[in-house]
């Protein structure tokens, strides 16, 4: 019930990761990232080893359709899987396996992959696709939660009842520094795409700040006088 785009900045190099379900923490579920090297996602039925073995298979130089052929491999469940594997390269690929529960599928390009599964119809990732395409010169976390954004509003995902809701998200970013790092997660929300876009707006002016106290405290104030003057910019 979740879905899911996966994205490369070439511009940057960063990598990333944007996901949305109605199941909970999914932040906790279904990513794995690493700066340098790429990001994962199992999803539909997770494999938590899976995540591990990715990472570790293209921090050893495998691109990405080699890394995914080779978790596949390992897994004897593979057809209950829904796998996405993107490179520091922007190398991506996809698989989807034959018990994962329909409407389900991937499309990935140069830079991105994009899944779902108990989706309203291909055209959820169809959506994400291009909204993540259509500014390739605006921040990846900008980018990726466009993205889910647009997956939300092409309809999202859809069970026995009807549409079921974005009850946790999650957008996670990495870069060659910890200044381009982000990883922000709504664990449980009954709108969770909304909330999460509320929090990347209300933590953007923190990102500045953290990376001043890392690199000279001395000239850092103390976090509630930070906190005073956004109120009087406010």
């Amino acid at each position: 019930m979740t879905f899911t785009l996966l994205g490369h900045c070439a511009r940057t190099g960063q990598v990333g990761i944007g996901v949305a379900t109605y199941s909970l923490v999914v932040g906790m579920l279904c990513p794995a990232i690493r700066g340098g090297i790429g990001v994962i996602s199992s999803q539909s039925f997770v494999n938590f080893e899976l995540r591990t073995l990715g990472l570790n298979l293209l921090a050893q130089g495998h691109p990405a359709e080699q890394a995914l052929a080779l978790m596949k491999q390992a897994d004897p469940q593979i057809e209950f899987r829904q796998l996405m594997v993107l490179d520091s390269f922007g190398r991506a690929a996809g698989f989807t396996g034959n018990k994962t529960r329909p409407w389900t599928g991937h499309k990935s390009g140069q830079g991105y992959v994009a899944a779902g599964n108990v989706l309203a119809g291909a055209h959820v990732v169809d959506a994400m696709i291009a909204a993540f395409v259509a500014a390739p010169e605006r921040d990846l976390d900008e980018r990726l939660l466009s993205a889910i954004e647009a997956g939300r509003d092409a309809g999202g995902q859809v069970g026995g009842s009807g549409h079921l809701p974005e009850r946790s998200a999650a957008l996670m970013v990495r870069g060659a520094s910890p200044r381009d790092e982000l990883d922000l997660r709504v664990d449980s929300h009954p709108e969770a795409v909304a909330q999460l876009r509320a929090l990347r707006e209300e933590w953007a002016p923190y990102r500045a700040f953290h990376w001043l106290r890392h690199v000279d405290p001395a000239k850092a104030p103390p976090q509630e006088v930070f906190v005073a003057g956004l109120k009087g910019k406010g």
